[in-house]
Protein backbone atom coordinates (compact mmCIF):
# COMPACT_ATOMS: atom_id res chain seq x y z
CA UNK A 1 0.00 0.00 0.00
CA UNK A 2 1.06 3.04 -0.87
CA UNK A 3 1.58 6.34 1.60
CA UNK A 4 -0.94 8.58 0.12
CA UNK A 5 -4.32 8.98 -1.55
CA UNK A 6 -7.02 11.62 -2.55
CA UNK A 7 -10.67 11.49 -1.26
CA UNK A 8 -13.12 13.46 -3.86
CA UNK A 9 -17.28 14.53 -3.49
CA UNK A 10 -18.16 16.30 -6.31
CA UNK A 11 -21.79 18.28 -5.47
CA UNK A 12 -22.98 20.88 -7.65
CA UNK A 13 -22.24 24.12 -5.98
CA UNK A 14 -18.42 22.91 -5.35
CA UNK A 15 -16.17 19.70 -5.08
CA UNK A 16 -14.70 18.80 -1.74
CA UNK A 17 -11.13 17.29 -1.90
CA UNK A 18 -8.73 16.01 0.53
CA UNK A 19 -5.38 14.18 1.02
CA UNK A 20 -4.94 11.54 3.15
CA UNK A 21 -2.54 9.43 4.82
CA UNK A 22 -3.63 5.62 3.40
CA UNK A 23 -4.13 4.84 7.15
CA UNK A 24 -6.89 7.38 7.25
CA UNK A 25 -5.32 10.20 8.39
CA UNK A 26 -6.46 13.35 7.01
CA UNK A 27 -3.64 15.78 6.17
CA UNK A 28 -5.70 18.64 4.27
CA UNK A 29 -8.90 19.22 3.01
CA UNK A 30 -9.92 22.01 0.74
CA UNK A 31 -12.82 22.58 -1.74
CA UNK A 32 -12.65 24.50 -5.69
CA UNK A 33 -16.17 25.50 -7.61
CA UNK A 34 -18.06 22.89 -9.45
CA UNK A 35 -17.96 24.35 -13.04
CA UNK A 36 -20.92 22.89 -14.30
CA UNK A 37 -21.30 25.14 -17.23
CA UNK A 38 -20.81 23.73 -20.89
CA UNK A 39 -22.05 20.08 -19.10
CA UNK A 40 -19.59 20.19 -16.90
CA UNK A 41 -16.63 19.83 -19.50
CA UNK A 42 -14.38 21.20 -16.59
CA UNK A 43 -14.86 19.62 -13.68
CA UNK A 44 -12.71 16.94 -13.99
CA UNK A 45 -9.83 18.58 -15.18
CA UNK A 46 -10.39 20.69 -12.10
CA UNK A 47 -10.08 18.07 -9.99
CA UNK A 48 -7.00 16.73 -12.01
CA UNK A 49 -5.44 19.95 -11.68
CA UNK A 50 -5.55 20.42 -7.99
CA UNK A 51 -4.44 17.04 -7.36
CA UNK A 52 -1.34 17.97 -9.68
CA UNK A 53 -1.26 21.24 -7.45
CA UNK A 54 -1.21 19.42 -3.66
CA UNK A 55 1.56 17.39 -4.81
CA UNK A 56 3.42 20.17 -5.69
CA UNK A 57 3.01 21.97 -2.57
CA UNK A 58 3.61 18.87 -0.88
CA UNK A 59 6.71 17.84 -2.97
CA UNK A 60 5.29 14.62 -3.12
CA UNK A 61 5.73 12.45 -6.37
CA UNK A 62 2.51 10.51 -8.07
CA UNK A 63 4.42 7.13 -7.71
CA UNK A 64 3.75 7.31 -3.57
CA UNK A 65 0.10 7.86 -4.56
CA UNK A 66 -2.47 4.97 -3.88
CA UNK A 67 -5.12 6.62 -6.00
CA UNK A 68 -7.70 8.55 -5.95
CA UNK A 69 -11.77 7.84 -5.04
CA UNK A 70 -14.50 10.07 -6.31
CA UNK A 71 -18.39 10.34 -4.88
CA UNK A 72 -20.64 11.75 -7.65
CA UNK A 73 -24.29 13.03 -7.44
CA UNK A 74 -25.81 9.99 -9.76
CA UNK A 75 -25.45 6.34 -10.08
CA UNK A 76 -22.70 4.83 -11.08
CA UNK A 77 -21.92 1.26 -12.24
CA UNK A 78 -18.63 -0.90 -10.92
CA UNK A 79 -16.89 -0.05 -13.60
CA UNK A 80 -16.91 3.91 -13.14
CA UNK A 81 -19.57 5.12 -15.93
CA UNK A 82 -22.07 7.21 -14.80
CA UNK A 83 -25.67 7.14 -16.01
CA UNK A 84 -26.88 11.07 -15.57
CA UNK A 85 -26.02 13.08 -13.19
CA UNK A 86 -28.45 16.16 -13.63
CA UNK A 87 -27.02 18.91 -11.18
CA UNK A 88 -23.67 18.85 -12.77
CA UNK A 89 -24.76 18.08 -16.62
CA UNK A 90 -23.31 15.15 -17.47
CA UNK A 91 -24.56 12.30 -19.72
CA UNK A 92 -23.63 8.90 -19.61
CA UNK A 93 -19.62 8.53 -19.84
CA UNK A 94 -17.05 6.80 -17.72
CA UNK A 95 -15.76 8.90 -14.85
CA UNK A 96 -12.90 6.57 -14.08
CA UNK A 97 -11.66 6.13 -17.74
CA UNK A 98 -11.06 9.91 -18.08
CA UNK A 99 -9.68 10.81 -14.57
CA UNK A 100 -7.78 8.28 -15.05
CA UNK A 101 -6.07 9.68 -18.06
CA UNK A 102 -6.26 13.23 -16.56
CA UNK A 103 -4.35 11.79 -13.46
CA UNK A 104 -2.41 8.61 -14.19
CA UNK A 105 -3.61 7.69 -11.20
CA UNK A 106 -5.46 4.81 -10.30
CA UNK A 107 -9.28 5.92 -9.85
CA UNK A 108 -12.77 4.40 -8.59
CA UNK A 109 -16.38 6.48 -8.44
CA UNK A 110 -19.07 5.86 -6.49
CA UNK A 111 -22.27 7.07 -6.09
CA UNK A 112 -21.68 10.12 -3.27
CA UNK A 113 -24.07 8.47 -0.82
CA UNK A 114 -22.74 5.16 -0.95
CA UNK A 115 -19.36 6.39 -0.72
CA UNK A 116 -20.42 8.83 2.27
CA UNK A 117 -21.35 5.60 3.87
CA UNK A 118 -18.10 3.72 3.36
CA UNK A 119 -16.69 6.75 5.34
CA UNK A 120 -18.69 6.52 8.08
CA UNK A 121 -18.31 2.42 8.43
CA UNK A 122 -14.50 3.16 7.64
CA UNK A 123 -13.60 6.11 10.59
CA UNK A 124 -17.11 7.21 11.40
CA UNK A 125 -20.46 6.23 13.23
CA UNK A 126 -20.00 3.15 12.02
CA UNK A 127 -16.52 2.34 12.72
CA UNK A 128 -15.54 -1.70 14.32
CA UNK A 129 -18.85 -2.89 11.51
CA UNK A 130 -18.99 -4.65 8.67
CA UNK A 131 -22.62 -4.25 7.54
CA UNK A 132 -23.78 -1.20 7.98
CA UNK A 133 -27.04 1.53 6.38
CA UNK A 134 -26.58 4.77 6.41
CA UNK A 135 -29.29 6.89 6.30
CA UNK A 136 -29.10 10.77 5.36
CA UNK A 137 -32.03 12.91 6.41
CA UNK A 138 -31.64 16.20 4.64
CA UNK A 139 -33.51 17.85 1.99
CA UNK A 140 -34.32 14.35 0.97
CA UNK A 141 -33.38 10.61 2.40
CA UNK A 142 -30.42 9.14 1.04
CA UNK A 143 -28.59 5.90 1.61
CA UNK A 144 -25.89 3.84 1.33
CA UNK A 145 -25.44 0.06 1.67
CA UNK A 146 -22.40 -1.47 2.57
CA UNK A 147 -22.13 -5.29 3.31
CA UNK A 148 -18.56 -7.18 4.30
CA UNK A 149 -17.07 -3.72 3.50
CA UNK A 150 -18.29 -3.41 0.32
CA UNK A 151 -20.50 -1.06 -1.53
CA UNK A 152 -23.57 -2.25 -2.62
CA UNK A 153 -24.19 -0.38 -5.97
CA UNK A 154 -27.05 -2.49 -7.46
CA UNK A 155 -27.34 -3.80 -11.55
CA UNK A 156 -27.72 0.09 -12.78
CA UNK A 157 -26.04 1.70 -9.86
CA UNK A 158 -29.30 2.53 -7.72
CA UNK A 159 -28.93 0.66 -4.94
CA UNK A 160 -29.28 2.53 -1.61
CA UNK A 161 -32.29 4.53 -3.01
CA UNK A 162 -33.52 4.16 0.25
CA UNK A 163 -35.83 7.15 0.12
CA UNK A 164 -37.77 6.27 -2.74
CA UNK A 165 -38.87 3.31 -1.14
CA UNK A 166 -42.90 3.30 -1.54
CA UNK A 167 -44.52 3.68 2.14
CA UNK A 168 -48.26 5.58 1.32
CA UNK A 169 -50.85 4.53 -1.52
CA UNK A 170 -53.24 6.97 -2.65
CA UNK A 171 -50.13 10.00 -1.93
CA UNK A 172 -51.47 12.98 -4.31
CA UNK A 173 -48.57 15.17 -4.48
CA UNK A 174 -45.73 13.71 -6.06
CA UNK A 175 -41.96 12.90 -5.15
CA UNK A 176 -39.24 14.73 -6.97
CA UNK A 177 -38.43 11.05 -8.62
CA UNK A 178 -41.92 11.45 -9.88
CA UNK A 179 -43.44 8.71 -7.76
CA UNK A 180 -46.11 8.93 -5.18
CA UNK A 181 -45.64 8.26 -1.81
CA UNK A 182 -42.02 7.71 -1.57
CA UNK A 183 -40.14 7.64 2.26
CA UNK A 184 -38.40 11.11 1.87
CA UNK A 185 -41.83 12.72 0.93
CA UNK A 186 -42.20 11.83 4.54
CA UNK A 187 -39.03 11.40 6.77
CA UNK A 188 -37.08 14.28 5.18
CA UNK A 189 -36.85 17.94 6.37
CA UNK A 190 -38.98 18.78 3.93
CA UNK A 191 -41.45 15.92 4.42
CA UNK A 192 -41.47 17.05 8.17
CA UNK A 193 -42.58 20.35 7.15
CA UNK A 194 -44.83 19.45 4.24
CA UNK A 195 -46.68 17.17 6.58
CA UNK A 196 -46.81 19.37 9.64
CA UNK A 197 -47.80 22.10 7.43
CA UNK A 198 -50.50 20.00 6.14
CA UNK A 199 -51.65 19.26 9.50
CA UNK A 200 -51.82 23.03 10.90
CA UNK A 201 -53.57 23.62 7.71
CA UNK A 202 -56.58 20.95 8.60
CA UNK A 203 -56.78 21.99 12.32
CA UNK A 204 -56.32 25.77 12.23
CA UNK A 205 -57.85 25.98 15.80
CA UNK A 206 -54.79 23.43 17.41
CA UNK A 207 -53.16 25.28 20.05
CA UNK A 208 -49.09 25.62 19.02
CA UNK A 209 -45.96 27.47 19.03
CA UNK A 210 -45.41 26.38 15.27
CA UNK A 211 -46.55 28.94 12.49
CA UNK A 212 -47.75 26.85 9.09
CA UNK A 213 -46.41 30.23 7.24
CA UNK A 214 -42.52 30.17 9.02
CA UNK A 215 -41.75 26.61 9.44
CA UNK A 216 -38.77 24.69 9.44
CA UNK A 217 -37.56 21.34 10.08
CA UNK A 218 -35.82 22.68 13.23
CA UNK A 219 -38.80 24.28 14.32
CA UNK A 220 -40.41 21.20 14.76
CA UNK A 221 -38.43 19.54 16.81
CA UNK A 222 -36.83 22.28 19.04
CA UNK A 223 -40.75 22.83 19.74
CA UNK A 224 -41.19 18.71 20.60
CA UNK A 225 -38.04 19.08 23.09
CA UNK A 226 -40.22 21.82 24.91
CA UNK A 227 -43.29 19.86 24.99
CA UNK A 228 -45.65 21.10 22.04
CA UNK A 229 -48.04 18.65 21.42
CA UNK A 230 -48.22 19.22 17.92
CA UNK A 231 -44.66 18.86 17.30
CA UNK A 232 -44.16 16.18 19.64
CA UNK A 233 -47.15 14.34 17.39
CA UNK A 234 -45.09 14.98 13.59
CA UNK A 235 -42.29 14.17 15.28
CA UNK A 236 -43.52 10.35 16.39
CA UNK A 237 -45.28 10.28 13.05
CA UNK A 238 -41.98 10.81 11.27
CA UNK A 239 -39.97 8.76 13.59
CA UNK A 240 -42.82 6.17 12.68
CA UNK A 241 -42.80 5.97 8.97
CA UNK A 242 -38.80 5.88 8.93
CA UNK A 243 -38.75 3.16 11.90
CA UNK A 244 -41.35 1.54 9.33
CA UNK A 245 -39.13 1.77 6.53
CA UNK A 246 -35.85 1.00 8.33
CA UNK A 247 -37.50 -2.46 9.50
CA UNK A 248 -38.40 -3.23 5.52
CA UNK A 249 -35.17 -2.73 4.10
CA UNK A 250 -33.17 -5.35 7.51
CA UNK A 251 -35.63 -7.85 5.77
CA UNK A 252 -33.33 -7.76 2.91
CA UNK A 253 -29.83 -6.47 4.03
CA UNK A 254 -29.76 -7.44 7.88
CA UNK A 255 -27.22 -4.76 8.88
CA UNK A 256 -25.04 -4.46 12.19
CA UNK A 257 -26.26 -0.75 12.67
CA UNK A 258 -28.07 1.72 11.09
CA UNK A 259 -25.82 5.06 10.74
CA UNK A 260 -27.98 7.76 10.71
CA UNK A 261 -26.85 11.59 9.03
CA UNK A 262 -27.56 14.68 7.86
CA UNK A 263 -29.12 17.71 9.16
CA UNK A 264 -32.12 16.09 11.26
CA UNK A 265 -29.44 13.67 12.86
CA UNK A 266 -29.24 16.78 15.08
CA UNK A 267 -31.89 16.61 16.48
CA UNK A 268 -30.54 13.75 18.45
CA UNK A 269 -32.84 11.82 20.97
CA UNK A 270 -35.98 12.99 20.57
CA UNK A 271 -36.05 11.79 17.05
CA UNK A 272 -33.22 8.53 16.82
CA UNK A 273 -34.93 7.15 20.47
CA UNK A 274 -38.18 7.12 18.47
CA UNK A 275 -37.13 5.63 15.02
CA UNK A 276 -35.75 2.80 17.03
CA UNK A 277 -38.44 1.93 18.90
CA UNK A 278 -40.64 2.13 16.32
CA UNK A 279 -37.89 0.19 14.22
CA UNK A 280 -38.30 -2.48 16.65
CA UNK A 281 -41.84 -3.29 16.66
CA UNK A 282 -41.72 -3.52 12.91
CA UNK A 283 -38.57 -5.23 12.13
CA UNK A 284 -38.30 -8.98 11.42
CA UNK A 285 -37.47 -10.84 14.92
CA UNK A 286 -33.87 -12.13 13.95
CA UNK A 287 -33.05 -8.20 13.04
CA UNK A 288 -35.03 -6.47 15.64
CA UNK A 289 -31.52 -5.17 17.66
CA UNK A 290 -29.61 -3.69 15.02
CA UNK A 291 -27.80 -0.71 16.63
CA UNK A 292 -28.52 2.81 15.65
CA UNK A 293 -25.50 5.39 15.49
CA UNK A 294 -25.39 9.02 14.61
CA UNK A 295 -22.49 9.54 12.14
CA UNK A 296 -19.76 11.32 12.81
CA UNK A 297 -17.63 12.98 9.76
CA UNK A 298 -20.63 15.43 8.60
CA UNK A 299 -19.72 16.52 5.44
CA UNK A 300 -16.46 14.88 5.27
CA UNK A 301 -17.63 11.35 5.03
CA UNK A 302 -17.44 11.27 1.31
CA UNK A 303 -14.15 12.29 1.01
CA UNK A 304 -13.19 9.89 3.78
CA UNK A 305 -14.97 7.09 1.91
CA UNK A 306 -13.50 8.26 -1.55
CA UNK A 307 -10.01 7.07 0.04
CA UNK A 308 -11.46 3.42 1.95
CA UNK A 309 -12.79 2.95 -2.02
CA UNK A 310 -9.35 3.30 -3.35
CA UNK A 311 -7.90 1.03 -0.38
CA UNK A 312 -9.72 -2.03 -1.80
Amino acid sequence: MKKYAFGVDIGGTTIKMGFFETSGELIEKWEIPTRTEDNGVNILPDIAADIDKKLGEKSIDKSDVEGVGVGVPGPVDEDGTVFRCVNLGWGVFNVQIELNRLTELKVKVGNDANVAALGEMWQGGGKGYKNIVMVTLGTGVGGGVIINEKIVAGSDGAGGEIGHINMKENEKEACGCGNHGCLEQYASATGIVRTTRKFLEEHPDVETELNAEKLTAKDIFDCAKKGDEVAEKMVDRTAKILGRGLSQIACVVNPQVFVIGGGMSKAGSVLIEKVQNYYQQYAFHAARNTYFKVADLGNDAGIYGGVRMILD
